[in-house]
């Protein structure tokens, strides 16, 4: 069975399908999401964040949101996101849509990502993640105090999509948490 993502353009209109290599061979602007998953103790915000794996075909070793894939073809963001939170992470979470933002990152000569990047947040307050080693190599649970710092002084630590999503999902956690 081929892995077909969804190809879309720049207002995330379906324009066809294509394999997942080929998707990020060619460098082909294709849906994808980010899940952002945040918990309160005693009151501060904490981030859930995953190191990818180090046998990932990009990014391998560098710290990311809670979760991020694409959605395949015949089937909803919505029901992607929830998939993949049980494949990834073992868990489940009502999680809404923040917004969307499309960005380009060449990895190697032979892979990039070009995707338009719909970003979820959501509550999860259990302890026990049951992760997926395939996926993750390491979660860490972050105080948004704590994340801000380390963005700053080690930004080469962190995906670019992370980089450039967590600003302003730090800013909605911080206004979440204040509620």
């Amino acid at each position: 069975m081929k892995n077909e993502l969804i190809l879309v353009d720049t207002n995330d209109k379906e324009i066809g399908y294509a394999d997942k290599e080929e998707v990020h061979e060619k460098a082909l602007l294709h849906r994808a999401f980010s899940v952002f998953i945040y918990t309160l103790k005693e009151n501060e915000p904490y981030m859930l964040i995953h190191k990818r794996a180090l046998n990932k075909y990009h990014s391998g070793g560098l710290w990311t949101n809670s979760c991020c894939s694409h959605p395949g073809k015949d089937e909803s963001i919505e029901a992607a996101v929830s998939r993949r939170l049980k494949e990834e992470l073992g868990i489940s979470a009502d999680v809404k849509e923040l917004y969307s933002f499309t960005y380009y990152h060449r990895f190697t000569a032979n892979c990039a990502e070009f995707e338009y990047d719909h970003v979820f947040i959501g509550r999860y307050d259990e302890t026990d993640i049951p992760y997926s080693h395939d996926e993750i190599a390491e979660i860490r649970w972050i105080s948004l105090k704590n994340l801000e710092k380390s963005i700053m002084s080690e930004p080469d630590d962190y995906t670019p999509w992370f980089m450039i999503a967590a600003p302003r999902v730090i800013e909605a956690i911080w206004r979440e948490a204040k509620k």
